[in-house]
């Protein structure tokens, strides 16, 4: 039997079980994966604690959205996969159909190619953070060159993937961090500027950078903590994408800015635009497109073993030196 790590209530990861579980068969329109590797995102610590955007519909429940491995079982009246096919999955609201887990049963809607010249564990470590970063950035508000783009948490994996599909598109790029120590990464991973919060006049800064013109759009998944401080720098008619709340704070709009500027504050979950076809067949064709060429690749921190989950989620929740995905290997 495989065996999978499991919530039995709300009281976060520390909570989490690891013990075997029947093997599922997959149903019509799915297939079942040998998962060989499954990775972290901070989006499963609020989720285990019920301060997610969806709840579990029963418990105990596996977590995790993030998978890769080898079709062992395709269900009835699915297309497209082949038993033995080396595939990674989609981001997908999984509700008791997490990752983590040595084997899986899914939606083939959520399921792709692997790319070839990834290994299993960066194969697990794409999709979430690329798309996320891909859709309002080339498909919403469209930059490229002459675009000024902030970027805040830029060290976050969607954070970093951001600054490599900007620079792709010719965006001049700007990233934030706290910490001094980060700038290099963040010039490697596509920042023309870097700006240290806590530091610098952010406004002042970006109005520097930007020749007085301010950033025609704000990627910022912080909260509270930084957005008053970079709206008096939006240019007219920007765009503030906001995935996230790191500061746990749900942000007071800015709106004396706003109405300055004609701003838009535009709630983002990379969720609605999987669930669009069309949209998410263009996001794939990029991303895989520019992973083949080797133009972008995801970062791996740290690889844990099966057994070591637990542990997997202490390191992520600490501040690193080291940036990149927290992954996990099953060993099969």
């Amino acid at each position: 039997m495989p065996r999978a790590w499991r919530i039995h209530d709300y009281s976060g990861y520390r909570g989490l079980e690891l013990g075997e579980v029947p093997l599922e068969e997959p149903g019509p329109g799915e297939v079942r994966l040998r998962v060989e590797a499954f990775a972290l995102n901070w989006g499963d610590m609020d989720l285990m604690k019920d301060n997610y955007s969806f709840s579990f519909p029963r418990l105990p429940a596996r977590v995790g959205i993030e998978a890769a491995g080898v079709v062992d079982a395709v269900g009835p009246n699915t297309e497209g996969f082949a038993i033995g096919e080396r595939v990674s999955t989609l981001p997908y609201f999984y509700y008791d159909r997490g990752a983590s887990t040595e084997s899986l049963v899914i939606d083939a809607r959520y399921v792709t190619k692997a790319v070839p010249n990834l290994s299993a564990v960066e194969n697990a470590s794409i999709w979430m953070q690329y798309l996320t970063a891909y859709f309002p950035l080339a498909e919403v508000t469209k930059v490229g060159p002459g675009s000024h783009v902030l970027v805040t948490a830029a060290t976050s994996t969607a954070g970093a993937a951001s600054l490599e599909i900007g620079r792709i598109l010719g965006a001049t790029m700007i990233g934030t961090t706290r910490f001094e120590e980060n700038a290099d990464y963040l010039r490697k991973m596509g920042a023309d500027h870097v700006i240290v919060t806590g530091k610098a006049d952010l406004a002042g800064r970006i109005r520097e950078i930007t020749g007085g013109k301010g950033v025609d759009m704000a990627f910022d998944p912080v909260g509270a903590g930084l957005i008053a401080q970079y709206s008096p720098a939006l240019a007219r008619n920007a765009c503030i994408y906001f995935y996230g709340t790191l500061d746990t704070v749900w942000p007071e709009l800015p709106f004396v800015d706003m109405f300055q500027k004609n701003a838009v504050f535009h709630p983002y979950s990379v969720f609605n635009y999987v669930e669009d076809p069309a949209m998410l067949a263009k996001g794939e064709a990029f991303i895989y497109g520019m992973l083949s060429e080797g133009r972008i690749r995801p970062q791996i921190d740290r690889v844990y073993p099966m057994e070591k989950y637990v542990e997997a989620f202490d390191y992520l929740r600490q501040p690193r030196t080291t940036h990149g995905k927290v992954v996990i290997e099953t060993g099969l």
